[in-house]
């Protein structure tokens, strides 16, 4: 991908200090097009924004930002979409403040090509929840969904994983350019989106992972989603900013309850309340989309009862009990139970115990 005249006129504006969405809004408004916008005298400008930001536009082109932005996008997986681009993701041009500019590693065609949720929770989450996230996104994948979140530690790097092994796959929004991986911890997982899903984001390259960038961020993760699931909350925590985002949308928000004792339960209690789908399977989800998730027919319906689940309940059970009741040995059993956590039907728990979920 080449910068052509008018994607460069996109990218200097990007690097405008001072110079937010709205402001933008404006002058576009004005002048028609960022081209007319650095044609436009400091005096015209100055009718629209500040006369320090008019200066500064009227400087022109930031060749550095410009040089790096070039060399960057030499690799085919990396792209740049302003707002007017046929590849821009349409659902974000619903929400109130869409994004002028996206930057995209990975896989372009899942922006448009493939329903998405959204699936958010603690930094700090509990082992149960990290099981959780992944077994979801993975069922949800396989049905169809690419499954949308923020690569932060915890609910939101066991989403990805999830999601990328089914086929619907996973993107990453990010808070900072993506010639950089925040946290830094994440970076295998960071390679792996963007050569099996993708990783997005709306700040130049360069940026690095700034406070305020991050919430920021949450309102292109439910931009792109059909609705919001929230594993694992405390009533402080970031992802119910996506939730409330998501209302504001006009997207579904979903939420998984657990223990009244524990802190990251709270903020999914209180999705609750306030009218969250509560959800204890990936039907429940299903359920709730069905009306405007079109296209996978067989694949949205629920999986077919497995023999084992006669004998398995909603109740935890561990190994040497569930042999007991099913009559096979522990062996056979093992490779059930594997099949079935791959398939998001069951998962495991602390103390060797499996649990059905679906």
């Amino acid at each position: 991908m080449s910068l052509d005249a008018t994607l460069a006129s996109w990218l200097t504006l990007s690097q405008i200090p001072g110079l937010g969405n709205e402001r933008l809004r404006r002058l576009l408004l004005t002048f028609g097009s960022p081209e007319n916008i650095f044609r436009a005298s400091v005096s015209e400008l100055s009718q629209v924004v500040k006369p320090a930001i008019a200066q500064t536009i009227s400087l022109g082109i930031i060749e550095d930002n410009l040089a790096a932005t070039q060399h960057w996008l030499d690799d085919p997986i990396n792209h740049v979409l302003c707002i007017g681009d046929p590849a821009y993701p349409q659902h974000l041009l619903n929400i109130p403040d869409p994004p002028y500019l996206l930057f995209v590693k990975g896989r372009i065609e899942l922006l448009n090509n493939i329903p998405a949720l959204a699936i958010v929770g603690s930094r700090n989450a509990s082992p149960q929840g990290i099981r959780n996230a992944e077994t979801f996104a993975q069922a949800l994948s396989e049905a169809g969904l690419c499954i949308v979140s923020g690569m932060a530690h915890g609910i939101d790097a066991a989403a990805h994983q999830g999601g990328l092994r089914g086929a619907g796959s996973s993107i990453a929004i990010v808070g900072t350019g993506l010639d950089k991986v925040y946290p830094s911890a994440n970076r295998d997982l960071a390679h792996l989106l963007s050569q099996n899903g993708a990783l997005v984001s709306e700040f130049p390259l360069g940026t690095p992972p700034l406070p305020a960038n991050f919430p920021r961020r949450n309102r292109i993760i439910s931009g792109l989603s059909l609705g919001c699931l929230v594993v694992e909350a405390s009533l402080q925590s970031g992802s119910l900013i996506t939730a409330r985002m998501a209302i504001e949308q006009g997207r579904d928000v979903f939420a998984i309850p657990g223990s009244i004792h524990s802190p990251q339960s709270k903020g999914c209690h209180a999705l609750i309340k306030q009218g969250a789908k509560l959800v204890e399977n990936v039907q429940d989800i299903f359920d709730e989309l069905s009306a405007v998730f079109i296209g996978v027919g067989a694949s949205f319906s629920t999986p077919a009862e497995h023999p084992l689940f006669a004998h398995m309940q909603f109740d935890p059970i561990d190994l040497d009990t569930l042999s007991e009741r099913s009559s096979l040995t522990i062996s056979s059993l093992s490779a059930i139970l594997l099949q079935l956590e791959l398939e998001g039907r069951i998962t495991t728990l602390p103390g060797g115990l499996y649990q059905r979920i679906v």
